[in-house]
Formats: structure tokens, C-alpha cells, sequence
């Protein structure tokens, strides 16, 4: 089973490629850049190419076998 964290965010949405480096997935921005065009990045399931991807409360964010479930 894969590891499973809760997110929460205080804003309507954030981009992806901002939250993964705001959870620290990644160092910089070109790197999220890297693994977003890599296909290693879903979103509800869906890999997820677009790095300006909103991201709302109740998406579900896979990458590393890891899920964040944003609240």
C-alpha cells in the first residue's frame, strides 16, 4: 500500500509544480519541471504533464509512491 499524507492548503488552489516544491519534493522549480514532464506526477489518477495544473482541496497528488490528499 502506498504511504498515504494529508495535505492542507490555505488558499482556493495551488499550481503543481508549487506544491511539490513547497512539500518538499523536490529543490527548485526546474526540477518539478523535470518530473511533471517525465510523467511521474498524478493527479486523481491521471499522470499529469502541465505544470500550472490547479490544485483544489480533495485532489489526490501521486509521485514517488507517495499520495498527498489535499484538504
Amino acid at each position: 500500500m502506498k504511504n498515504i499524507e494529508k495535505v492542507k492548503i490555505s488558499t482556493e488552489f495551488i499550481k503543481l509544480d508549487q506544491f511539490l516544491k513547497w512539500l518538499a519534493v523536490v529543490d527548485s522549480g526546474s526540477e518539478a519541471k523535470e518530473v511533471i514532464l517525465n510523467g511521474e506526477v498524478k493527479v486523481n489518477g491521471d499522470v499529469e504533464k502541465r505544470r500550472g495544473r490547479k490544485i483544489y482541496p480533495e485532489y489526490k497528488v501521486e509521485v514517488f509512491d507517495k499520495i498527498y490528499v489535499v484538504e
